[in-house]
């Protein structure tokens, strides 16, 4: 969908257009290398927050270098596109490791005839400068379970083998009612597709909470793939969802067990630490003009409140298992942290 029109069906998502799988042993035809791939992101997305979360909680940092995108996108033949840009530390609008301006070019570098959609994360091939996977959720996956001796001592099991269907039948649920459902309310053509779509959202936000209310995590006694997957959608939610997509039955800070829960991942390394704020106001509210012509981007919620006392201790688990935390976030992919926040426009 291009961002700059007024939706005229329901968002459906496409398949990924590229999904190689990378692992330790290179079954899949490509081998996990370090400093072979670069992780193309927009620290607006969502998906691409998924990976980002997972390459830092299995300190993959140094194996994988990480490129950001500007928020804003830029129009290229009709079509908005993820492109690098000064702003966002690109010298010359170009990424200095890749030398590309649009995330396009690398999927034209793999495929010269591709002309379908373009979407972040997008894994990138240095040498050759080819689009390996547009797949955020196998290559999440695989990050946490087929890289090998590449992850960091002392890396969580964000995916235990025992827990993979409980973890996948959650996720099958959250994805299509709220990671997806934010979209297709938002989107939503018509006003039977946004009551279906936004009351579907909030009938899995109240099961959500229900489940929380009572444990620390949604599966086992840690985290696991299935809170990433949730996380990223909450920590949006009050700052875009509830009034760009009109997602306003309830706010998430109205939710204590949910509220709770998102803060208590977000102080936990990996999520606040890649979080940032000022690229998900001003992505959703300047990229998306046909549901919001003036490109007034708001400049709430504050969110010092995200650094607020949880309490989610109290109920047992550990945020690692067995493991540890991640180190220091490296140097050149610091976020502003809350506390840091200034209410001012783009």
């Amino acid at each position: 969908m291009r961002a700059n029109r007024i939706p005229t069906e329901e968002i459906k998502r496409e398949p990924a257009a590229f999904d190689d799988r990378v692992t330790a042993d290179g079954r899949y035809g490509r081998t996990a290398e370090p400093g072979r791939y670069r992780l193309v992101i927009n620290r607006a997305c969502p998906w691409a927050h998924r990976t980002v979360i997972t390459r830092r909680l299995m300190g993959l940092e140094d194996t994988i270098s990480l490129a950001v995108t500007d928020p804003k996108q830029e129009i290229i033949d009709g079509d908005p596109h993820w492109v690098f840009t000064e702003e966002t530390g690109s010298p010359g609008d170009r990424d200095p490791v890749l030398g590309i301006h649009a995330l396009r070019e690398a999927y034209l570098a793999r495929d010269p005839e591709y002309d379908g959609g373009v979407s972040v994360p997008g894994l990138v091939d240095v040498p050759s400068g080819h689009l390996v996977s547009n797949d955020y959720d196998r290559f999440a996956l695989d990050m946490a379970t087929e890289w090998g001796g590449l992850t960091r001592e002392g890396a969580p099991d964000l995916y235990p083998e025992p827990l993979r269907d409980e973890i996948e039948e959650i996720g099958a649920g959250v994805y299509r009612d709220v990671n997806n459902g934010v979209y297709r309310s938002g989107f939503a053509p018509d006003q039977e597709r946004y009551d279906r779509a936004v009351d579907r959202l909030f009938a899995r936000l109240d099961e959500m909470e229900e489940r929380l209310t009572d444990r620390r995590y949604l599966v086992g006694d840690h985290i696991t793939m299935a809170d990433i997957r949730l996380f990223v959608t909450l920590v949006r939610f009050d700052a875009a969802y509830h009034g760009h997509f009109k997602c306003n039955i309830r706010k998430l800070i109205e939710y204590p067990a949910l509220w709770a829960y998102a803060r208590d991942l977000f102080q936990t390394p990996g999520f606040g630490d890649t979080t940032q704020f000022d690229h998900i106001r001003v992505h959703y509210y300047w990229v998306h003009e046909g549901i919001n012509p003036t490109r007034i981007v708001a400049r709430g919620p504050d969110p010092r409140q995200w650094l607020t006392p949880h309490g989610r201790e109290a109920l047992g688990g550990s945020p690692f298992g067995g493991g540890t935390a991640p180190g220091p976030v490296p140097a050149g992919e610091r976020v502003p942290e809350p506390g840091e926040y200034r209410p001012v426009g783009p």
